[in-house]
């Protein structure tokens, strides 16, 4: 019998979010032209709180949007972190492009009913929504319908590509860096890899190096469970198994993806689509083992954690069970979301406040950095704990802090307590180099910060 694991601070969460209630009529499968006009309506009805840009276009030329959020659209103020949702990567996992138009919706309405959970998320986060990776896929899958689609029409692009077998493979390198003691992260991509991967591939690659996510979700279909790396396995196929592959985050990935699995309706009773998976979650190789996907490639080239969301059984649903999964999944969307502000973020600058950017920040004990933004601010998901935190820059001395991390219950949302402000200088050629450690709590506030 499965022993369920409680959970309670996110069933605190469920009592914060009411909404408006989902009507079948509000609910239904969007081409690409239907797409772009709801994101633009959503602009149009909350101009002063979001943005609408283009990454990129794919094979077949049609532009891949993104609907950004924040209370200062297209700017990113220091110490607010970036996360990420993409969906449609497969084209016929339409499922997630559906999920993400609906939330940028009720984003929209819930901020301008004067949710105060939905407005703080805004003030405190900047959002960015891409609804479809795969737009090409989707217009394939979509002319055959939900009834009619096969598991495999219009999973890949328009060349037939599958996107999420498509992203430099760096999980080889990482694992040779593991026995010869090599870089743990921001590890390099191959030569000639813009001429190696497809044109929506290079658009989100591009992307990730122009924004400093800190947390992000790529949302399939096929089977119900939440994803979290390695997805590609460390030893060759057993018997027909793969094994385990923990990152050096494994324990925080576990839960990030519990946080989804229990928010979710029904994904952490963990019997779904005829399989098991003990508290609806999986490590990726551990399943199955995969390369050159995009959960991986986000943990070793860039500052963003990230998982792989499975949200229904039926890769192509009909319309009308599109408001139950809606309802089964928008109080997991918002619980996810709301990690991002867990654990420290902080600035690393130089005597006159001039940001340094691309320092790192090594936690003691996890053999995986970060470094900082343009900004010179950083962000480092962790769990509660008491943490040795040491921020280096190339010709600076490095500096060693002890943190400590709380609890951050999201019942404490309320009730924001500092709970460390921790500073120090490091010197250089007679010039000091200031480094802020800021401990966050359930919003990721601190009471004091460096100006």
């Amino acid at each position: 019998m499965l022993q369920r694991r409680t959970v309670p601070w996110v069933c605190v969460l469920l009592l914060g979010l009411t909404g408006l209630p989902a009507s079948g009529s509000d609910f239904q499968h969007h081409r690409y032209e239907d797409m772009v006009r709801v994101l633009f309506a959503v602009h149009s009805d909350c101009p002063y709180i979001t943005r609408i840009y283009s990454i990129g276009r794919s094979v077949e030329g049609r532009h891949l949007y993104v609907l950004e959020f924040s209370d200062n659209p297209g700017i990113h103020e220091a110490l607010e972190p970036e996360f990420k949702y993409v969906g449609n990567m497969h084209g016929n996992e339409v499922l997630g492009r559906e999920l993400l138009i609906k939330l940028s919706q009720f984003l929209c309405e819930e901020y301008r009913a004067g949710n105060q959970r939905i407005t703080r998320l805004i003030h405190d986060t900047r959002i960015h929504i891409l609804p479809s990776m795969n737009p090409d896929g989707y217009e394939v899958a979509a002319r055959q319908g939900s009834e009619l689609n096969g598991y495999l029409v219009g999973r890949g692009n328009s060349r037939d590509i599958d996107l999420n077998r498509n992203f430099p493979d760096l999980n080889s390198l990482m694992y040779y860096y593991e026995k010869t003691n090599g870089r743990n992260h921001h590890l390099p991509l191959p030569d000639n890899w813009e001429q190696q991967v497809e044109p929506e591939t290079l658009a989100v690659i591009k992307w990730m190096q122009n924004y400093n996510f800190v947390l992000s979700a790529n949302l399939h279909g096929g089977a119900v469970v939440a994803n979290y790396p390695f997805d590609k396995s460390r030893d060759a196929r057993i018997r027909g198994r793969t094994t385990y592959s923990a990152t050096a985050d494994d324990k925080i990935f576990r839960q990030l993806a519990r946080t989804y699995s229990y928010a979710h309706s029904w994904m952490h009773l963990g019997w779904n689509c005829g399989d098991f998976f003990n508290e609806g979650i999986t490590n990726g190789a551990s399943w199955y083992s995969l390369s050159k996907g995009m959960q991986d490639f986000n943990y070793l080239y860039t500052n963003c954690f990230e998982i792989t969301l499975e949200l229904s059984c039926d890769k192509f649903p009909p319309e009308s069970s599109l408001p139950r999964e809606w309802l089964g999944n928008r109080e997991a969307l918002i619980s996810y979301l709301e990690q991002v502000h867990h654990g420290i973020k902080g600035m690393v600058y130089d005597e006159n406040n001039n940001p340094i950017s691309k320092a790192e920040i090594v936690v003691a004990g996890i053999n995986h950095d970060v470094t900082t933004g343009v900004d010179g601010d950083y962000f480092r998901l962790l769990l509660p704990g008491t943490y040795t935190v040491k921020a280096s820059a190339p010709g600076y001395l490095s500096s060693s802090k002890t943190v400590t991390v709380g609890p951050a219950e999201a019942i404490q949302v309320e009730n924001f307590q500092k709970i460390s402000t921790l500073k120090d200088l490091i010197k250089r050629s007679g010039k000091h180099v200031h480094v802020d450690f800021l401990a966050m709590d359930a919003r990721g506030r601190c009471s004091e910060r460096k100006r």
